[in-house]
């Protein structure tokens, strides 16, 4: 209930009055019992509620029953996140995203739109609103809605189908890459600056400041270049509406080589968070890649007692500051450690017109000696099967 609270003041509600049933299950019809239903109902009267926002996904006959019971706008969990997600997105394929979740989730809602639309006369207040048809246009609405979405899936389609090249020449140039994952507001962008030494990514202490992929270049210990990409936050029963709407910007997550696992751990609920995230991560099909888990905003945690806890039941995790810069070196480390593990050595000589193979050992591993000598260049290096075999027929025992 905190976190819907604080949902909905990034959607730009002011929440007024907090209301909690406990019950074994929803009801089919208005979600809350009878006599939970009539105190909300004098609740919203005595505050002058525009909106009630209900911590769950309604469902389109739960949603329009309600808003006959209160009249005035019903949201769900699920309507508050995609308004936040509206209100963010900046790029077109952002947008894209967006409208695919928002339309897919609209779809089956379309009476209780309609419903909702009469009672309110279609005002907009608060910053959250449901735009929706009358009951005459609903069968005309449902066509517009079905034909914008094949619409926009295709065009989705296309920018996946760019990305897809994108990351094949990224392949081909041999950097490995690295995903952030994290739970919203964990400091993923500010760990990318700091990361980077640059201010590059907008960075906001706002719920899912990051809609649109972001990938910079970073240079490891031991100058190993890596490509490191920043994704949307996730956040606890992330809808799946959303999930499959943004699989083209998590497949960035699915094809990294690595993940860094940015936690809050500050935040008293981070168990709760790390859990969501794993969640996530097991949805799209990247649970089992390599991972470091970074406890970001340590500056604040140190000495905690959710740092403590999180210190113990994680004993290969990091704790870092991306504001303070502190432990970012040992994080460098370790990830240049985790990605250069299956890595082989070689040693070899290198004629002078072969110098480009240099260039290709220092993208793809990383050289440990550089000799130059009167007619080749000793080095001694670690570098991926692919590499090794350009490299074969100048390498040496010495």
């Amino acid at each position: 209930m905190r976190e819907l609270m604080l949902l909905a003041q990034a959607a730009g509600l002011a929440p007024v009055a907090l209301l909690v049933q406990v019950r074994r299950r929803p009801t089919a019809t208005h979600y809350l019992g009878k006599g939970k239903l009539a105190e909300l109902q004098e609740l919203a009267l005595r505050e002058g509620a525009d909106v009630v926002v209900f911590n769950a996904e309604l469902s389109p006959v739960q949603q329009r029953n309600l808003v006959d019971a209160l009249s005035c706008k019903v949201l769900d969990r699920t309507e508050v996140i995609l308004d936040i997600f509206g209100q963010r997105a900046a790029t077109r394929e952002g947008k894209l995203q967006v409208e695919a979740a928002r339309l897919s989730y609209e779809l089956p809602r379309l009476v209780g739109r309609g419903r909702m639309m009469s009672r309110i006369g279609g005002g907009r207040r608060g910053g959250v609103g449901v735009r929706g048809p009358g009951e005459p246009q609903l069968a005309t609405e449902r066509r517009h809605i079905e034909r914008r979405l094949r619409q926009v899936r295709r065009e989705l389609e296309e920018i996946k189908a760019r990305r897809d090249t994108e990351r094949l020449a990224r392949r081909r140039a041999g950097l490995p890459l690295v995903s952030l994952v994290g739970y919203t507001n964990a400091g993923k962008s500010s760990l990318l600056n700091a990361l980077v030494g640059s201010e590059e990514v907008p960075a906001d202490d706002q719920l899912f400041e990051t809609l649109d992929p972001t990938v910079r270049r970073v240079v490891l210990t031991d100058g190993f270049p890596v490509l490191i990409s920043d994704t949307v936050g996730f956040i606890q029963d992330l809808p799946h509406t959303l999930v499959a709407a943004f699989r083209a910007t998590l497949e960035e997550v699915v094809q990294a080589d690595a993940l860094i696992h940015v936690v809050d751990a500050s935040d008293p609920f981070a168990e709760t968070q790390i859990k969501a995230v794993n969640e996530v991560l097991a949805e799209i099909g990247a649970a089992d890649h390599p991972t470091i888990v970074a406890l970001n905003k340590w500056d604040v945690a140190a000495g905690s007692s959710t740092a403590l806890r999180l210190l113990a039941r994680l004993p290969g995790a990091l704790s870092v500051s991306a504001l303070t810069g502190y432990n970012l070196e040992e994080l460098r480390a370790s990830l240049t450690d985790l990605l250069t593990r299956d890595l082989i050595p070689a040693t070899a000589r290198l004629p002078y017109n072969r110098l480009d193979l240099l260039h290709a050992i220092r993208e793809r591993g990383r050289i440990t000696t550089e000799d130059y000598r009167p007619s080749y260049v000793h080095i001694e290096a670690e570098v991926d099967r692919e590499t090794m075999g350009r490299l074969r027929p100048y390498l040496t025992s010495e």
